[in-house]
């Protein structure tokens, strides 16, 4: 059944006439007709009571009015709420941030495009890396800004940020007073560090393991803020990106590690082959034009 069949009923009905509804539909009298007519062949009852002289609905032509009535108006919602997804006015993007991320600058472009298309609603969802992964995976998050490499074969990806692993300590710290500090002297350091569903947390224990020793951790946090607290509270150091240690209070120093640094390496990742809303598409793209042209730089 098409729904243009339901309309001509329609627009037959609302003016009682053939031929006033094919001038409004801009179609012959004929074919309307045999539009009816098809329709009423392929439901198998009559719609029209054709043995008066004033037309009139028969009971089942009321009843399918009825029902083509809420059709003809959930198919023009229908339309309606397409265009308003295909021209941007509405729509829902879920975002995944690491908590480790200096999200500032990131938040800008969500708000330039904000002001761009207001009716479009976020979803900001802090996590470490791997879970932001997995949920990606499992289309929890349209996309999700985490430490790369990722699983290519699943992922397409966006790089826009890679820099290097500071020492946090306190100034108290005898290796406070260094402008840099080789990793290996860190073997007999208290470390806190990022929980295991970061990617920093292997990065920084392989690393470690590298040099010749295994990290003592006396504690693991998913939160910033409060491995920065412990370290000023001298309970032990940490290593956080070079961004997030522009922003430490004066209670805890930032120093150089080498031989070797430590680097990360932040970008966007989303599904491969698999469903993308309008919404999602063009946040995607208006992202990695702005940070193409630098503005977490700005």
């Amino acid at each position: 059944m098409d729904i243009k069949h339901l309309q001509y009923f329609i627009e037959v009905s609302k003016f009682n006439s053939f031929s006033r509804a094919a001038d409004h539909l801009f179609i012959t009298q004929p074919t309307i007709s045999k539009m009816i007519k098809n329709l009423e062949t392929e439901l198998g009852v009559a719609l029209i009571d054709r043995s008066s002289k004033q037309l009139t609905l028969t009971d089942a032509g009321q009843i399918i009015l009825e029902q083509a009535t809420l059709i003809d108006k959930a198919f023009n919602n229908l339309k309606t709420e397409l265009d308003n997804l295909t021209g941007l006015k509405k729509g829902h993007i879920r975002i995944g941030l690491p908590p480790i991320f200096n999200a500032h600058f990131f938040l800008k472009i969500v708000g330039n495009f904000h002001e761009k298309y207001p009716g479009i609603t976020f979803q900001l969802v802090e996590d470490g890396s791997k879970k932001i992964e997995e949920d990606v995976g499992n289309k929890l998050l349209d996309v999700g800004i985490i430490v790369l490499p990722t699983k290519s074969d699943i992922f397409d990806h966006y790089s826009f940020m890679e820099e290097d692993l500071k020492l946090i300590l306190h100034p108290s710290h005898p290796l406070a007073i260094r402008d840099e500090v080789e990793l290996s002297e860190l073997a007999n350091e208290s470390f806190i560090l990022f929980n295991k569903d970061f990617v920093l947390n292997d990065r920084i224990i392989l690393s470690c393991n590298n040099v010749g020793f295994n990290p003592h951790i006396i504690s693991e946090s998913s939160q910033q803020s409060f491995i920065e607290e412990m370290v000023a509270s001298k309970l032990g150091i940490s290593l956080l990106p070079e961004s997030i240690c522009h922003n430490l209070n004066e209670n805890v120093k930032s120093v150089k590690v080498t031989n070797p640094s430590i680097s990360w390496n932040l970008g966007i990742i989303w599904g491969k082959n698999q469903y993308f809303s309008y919404a999602a598409k063009e946040w995607l793209k208006f992202t990695i034009e702005q940070l193409k042209k630098g503005i977490l730089k700005n």
